[in-house]
């Protein structure tokens, strides 16, 4: 899965009673999980690491969404490693896995990571290290030439480093950015990471990087279907992953960006809104 072209070619064989096999269990695979589970196919979910979502997200809500899946009718199997597809003519027949195990499959979806399209820059002879480099204006080592999007590894003042963002929104800004200064007008990319993803009637938004983090802190109860998790280092909130819970999503985005000091006691005080925690806006 990773063009417009792969979706309309999975879409077109999405039927009921086929037997779906999806190799990785982070967003993309579970997305597609619950798209298919929906229209009547017998899903299975085949992830290498230990949990799904594992590169990504904390246990708690690696566990909760797990669950979720298993209870739509999902096998989810992880630690599975895939070694070979079994063909039939043009056909796939099964996922034969490293443990000798064989999956039959009438179709089989890969989403197993993002590799970045760097191909054209480097052949333009631009500079590319994990996806093409940009400075904060979305320039590239040729100053006539801009790159935006997830193809793209920009510096973060945020993090104070340079990273590569698998992002919708990152693309939209970040790509305004790229325009604004290709019609010469000065202007600065140094957005906050978001993303979102919906499952189901989960509809999950996330602000933030949460690798270093000392401590995980939950408001409200997964068993709802409404909650937050957030995580943090010291005082200070570096990610927030919210479960349909917009208002919670909406603050989390303040706290991430502004460095607001809070303590894990109000995070989890389900019974007095987060904005309550922000200082008023000046101006």
């Amino acid at each position: 899965l990773r063009t417009l072209d792969d979706v309309e070619q999975i879409r077109a064989q999405l039927a009921p009673g086929k037997r779906l096999a999806i190799v990785g269990g982070g967003y993309i695979g579970l997305e597609v999980a619950a798209s298919a589970i929906a229209q009547g196919l017998q899903v299975t979910v085949l992830e290498a690491m230990p949990r799904v979502l594992q590169r990504v997200t904390a246990a708690e809500l690696s566990a909760y969404y797990e669950r979720k899946h298993r209870e739509a009718g999902v096998d989810i199997r992880t630690g599975v490693q895939v070694a070979d597809l079994e063909v039939t003519g043009d056909t796939v027949t099964a996922v034969l896995c490293a443990d000798g195990s064989r999956l039959a499959a009438d179709l089989v979806v890969v989403g197993i990571g993002l590799l970045a399209n760097t191909e054209l820059a480097a052949e333009a002879g631009l500079q590319v290290d994990n996806g093409i480099l940009v400075d904060e204006h979305a320039q590239t080592s040729d100053p006539h030439i801009y790159a935006a999007g997830d193809c793209t590894n920009h510096p973060n003042a945020l993090l104070g480093r340079r990273l590569r963002l698998e992002s919708v929104p990152n693309a939209l800004e970040q790509s305004r950015v790229a325009a604004a200064n290709m019609a010469g007008k000065a202007k600065t990319y140094a957005s906050v990471p978001w993303f979102w993803s919906d499952q189901y009637e989960l509809k999950l938004k996330m602000v933030g990087l949460a690798e270093g983090f000392e401590r995980l802190v939950l408001r409200g109860d997964p068993a709802t279907d409404s909650f937050s998790a957030f995580y943090l280092k010291g005082d200070k909130v570096l990610a927030a992953d919210t479960v349909n819970r917009p208002q919670d999503f909406i603050a989390a985005k303040r706290l991430v960006a502004e460095g607001i000091a809070v303590t894990a006691e109000q995070l989890a005080d389900d019974g007095r809104p987060l904005k309550e925690l922000l200082p008023a806006a000046q101006g």
